[in-house]
């Protein structure tokens, strides 16, 4: 399937499951407020489907960050800058960020909801053992390890504790 048959799928069975409808108030650029009703039920699902991707394969800072920088490329886009240096650089960072970004997704659609039902990914960041301090936890790291770690992570809220009476 091309992308375009792939989206006007999309369209068809969101539409048929109640997906995608945005009402909303929105800010223009010259100001005022506006409200916008937006039926786009193939790309919630692409969207949902690409986030639940990019949880198991971004790191926690790259998706943040995406995240942070996703609403300055939506607004520079609505303000119709597609063609601008900021928007190159957005691009050239997603890019980057995405390359490993890949899997399948499988996805419920019920009365509305986008419900997720499976996800696999070669380059997942996730770790079963690891997340469940299962038998391979060990080989990464020593469980002794946390209580220096807390001591040091927790170390300037402390310090800020004392100076303010609360320790």
């Amino acid at each position: 399937m091309t992308p375009a048959e792939i989206l006007n799928y999309l369209n068809k069975i969101g539409g048929e499951n109640g997906i995608g409808i945005d009402d909303i108030v929105e800010n223009r650029l010259v100001g005022m407020k506006s409200r916008g009703v937006y039926e786009n039920p193939g790309g919630a699902i692409l969207y949902k489907a690409l986030e639940i991707l990019e949880s198991i394969t971004l790191d926690k800072d790259s998706a943040h960050l995406k995240d942070y920088l996703s609403i300055k490329f939506a607004d520079l886009v609505y303000d119709g800058k597609w063609y601008s240096n900021s928007i190159k650089g957005l691009l050239a960072f997603g890019n980057e960020i995405t390359k490993n970004v890949t899997g399948k997704v499988k996805l419920k659609l019920y009365k509305g909801n986008i419900i997720p039902a499976g996800v696999e990914a070669d380059k997942s960041l996730y770790s079963e053992d690891l997340a469940s301090f299962g038998d391979g936890a060990e080989d990464l790291f020593s469980h002794k390890d946390a209580d220096g770690f807390i001591n040091l992570y927790s170390l300037a809220s402390l310090v800020e504790a004392k100076i303010n009476k609360g320790v």
